[in-house]
């Protein structure tokens, strides 16, 4: 497969095997998945990777996370949701960073609902040892608040894929602060979809070059709490960038500093 972080449901054939995840809530799950699809527990994954002890510094705690899922060297892990994208996108970004081979499937669940040609869906049972996790291997990467902090004056440049409201601090969401990081460029993620699809390739480096990013920037995506930012992530990457790291954390993490600038505070 290549670099790209989102593979098609029509590509699905041609995989010889595949791991599939589905990333929808449980009673989702239990009224119809694909087969031999293991259920993410996404409720689980989204605190945890926002708590201090689980945080992914933790790397003991993700690697068992992700073995439980059957994940393994072998066999890439196909992540979809319920077509919002930016669930799968979480868990994408999550799977990848720790080293695992992971894509978004475009469209998510209803893109695949109802298919029963699917017959490279792997079961659990895995050919390789247990999951090892690898911080920092996948394509896209982790910034955290003081490292970001640090870059903001240097060749560093913030995609914010929250909305115009939130950008501009109108929309405050459940921040005591509002408005956007220095130099941040506005690129809401419901631009980066087609419906429930990623774009494609040439789509997204155009919506990119016209938002003021170029071919060789180092970019940084955040939204408010990680989803979107791990979907502008992948748009991204999918748009041929290749130095892409994602602050997961997000402008809820930054609004708590007060020695964090905000524009329009």
């Amino acid at each position: 497969m290549s670099h790209d972080p989102v593979v098609e449901p029509s590509a699905l054939g041609s995989l010889p095997a595949f791991r599939l995840l589905d990333v929808r809530d449980r009673t989702a799950f239990s009224s119809g998945h694909a087969r031999n699809a293991v259920r993410v527990p996404i409720e689980i994954w989204e605190a945890a990777a926002k708590t201090g002890e689980t945080f992914f510094e933790n790397v003991a705690y993700w690697q068992r996370a992700i073995d439980e899922l059957g994940v393994d060297g072998d066999v890439p892990a196909i992540v979809y949701d319920d077509g919002r994208m930016t669930e799968a996108a979480r868990v994408w970004f999550i799977l990848q960073y720790f080293g695992a081979r992971a894509f978004i499937l475009n469209g998510g669940w209803p893109a695949i609902e109802g298919r029963d040609d699917l017959s490279g869906a792997a079961e659990a049972a895995r050919n390789s040892g247990p999951f090892q996790a690898r911080p920092g291997a996948g394509l896209v990467g982790l910034v955290d608040r003081l490292t970001l902090k640090a870059e903001l004056h240097s060749d560093v440049r913030i995609f914010d894929a929250r909305t115009a409201g939130e950008y501009t601090g109108e929309d405050l969401r459940r921040n005591t602060r509002g408005g956007h990081l220095p130099g941040a460029r506005l690129l809401p993620h419901a631009n980066l979809l087609d419906g429930a699809r990623l774009r494609p390739a040439a789509e997204l480096h155009d919506l990119l070059a016209q938002a003021g990013f170029r071919p060789d920037d180092h970019i940084v995506t955040h939204c408010d709490g990680g989803g979107r930012a791990a979907l502008a992530a992948a748009a991204a990457a999918r748009a041929g960038y290749d130095d892409v790291r994602a602050y997961y954390l997000s402008f809820a993490d930054w609004a708590k500093d007060e020695s964090c600038t905000i524009v329009g505070d």
